[in-house]
């Protein structure tokens, strides 16, 4: 255990790393979105994107649980168990192409999805109209292969939100038990693919840390009638890390 905290912590761009995470946290705690399109481009300038989404999981992981409880009843859980059951189906497909394809192109593709979400939210597009079943399916497919690529699993739910005329109080519900239900699908598929090593379970442990503080600090921080300065923070702090993140300032 020493010796491997040891190498951990030699981890070259550990700082920046750690950076990373505690601004996605803060972002997180005051905005309520964007941890993972901060993290993501910005630590796969340091890590292989495999360990990358590892991390993102098992640190997420450990907020996710604290809200689960509530969701479960606020939620619609037989809808989200359908496309939750999509999204199993496509999430083992996406871990094998993060296993296998180019880490170059896979980080490309990382920042196009963060830098297409991030415009799509700033300009205010959700898809709010019914979804069938086949809408559905086929957005628990999306989430589950983008997640299982590149550990992105929020965008595609934010985007359509399985809205539908729901209470803000069950969209919010679904979209926290879906990203706990994947979370924890996605850790046992990378470990299964041997993406789970001890010393990945070690680097995310030392993550949490910040990452807990300033979630802490960025929901102590929030205050309702400055939402939308908040928002715009998120926003430029998002476009940042996308920035930052493109291969091609390497």
């Amino acid at each position: 255990m020493p010796d491997t905290l040891t190498q951990v912590l030699a981890t070259p761009g550990l700082v920046f790393v750690v950076l990373a995470i505690a601004m996605a946290g803060l972002v997180h705690g005051f905005a309520g979105f964007g941890s993972s399109l901060i993290f993501v481009p910005v630590a796969a300038q340091f890590l292989p994107l495999p360990e990358v989404v590892v991390v993102l999981v098992l640190t997420g992981l450990v907020t996710v649980a604290a809200l689960v409880p509530r969701a479960w009843h606020d939620a619609d859980r037989a809808e989200i168990g359908f496309v939750v059951f999509a999204a199993l189906l496509a999430l083992p497909v996406g871990v094998y192409a993060l296993t296998r394809l180019d880490q170059v192109l896979m980080r490309w593709f990382v920042s196009f999805v963060a830098a297409g979400t991030l415009l799509a939210v700033c300009a205010g597009w959700r898809y709010s109209g019914q979804l069938n079943k086949g809408g559905l399916a086929t957005v628990g497919a999306a989430a589950g292969l983008l997640g299982g690529m590149t550990g992105l699993t929020g965008p595609v739910m934010i985007l359509f939100n399985l809205a539908g005329g729901r209470s803000a109080a069950t969209m919010r519900a679904n979209m926290i038990l879906f990203l706990a239900a994947l979370d924890v699908a996605l850790v046992v598929a990378l470990a299964v693919s041997g993406q789970v090593t001890w010393p990945v379970v070690v680097m995310s442990g030392v993550l949490c840390i910040p990452f807990l503080l300033t979630l802490t600090l960025g929901q102590a921080l929030f205050r309702p009638e400055l939402e939308r300065l908040y928002r715009g923070v998120a926003y430029g702090v998002i476009a940042l890390a996308v920035l930052s993140g493109l291969p091609l300032f390497d």
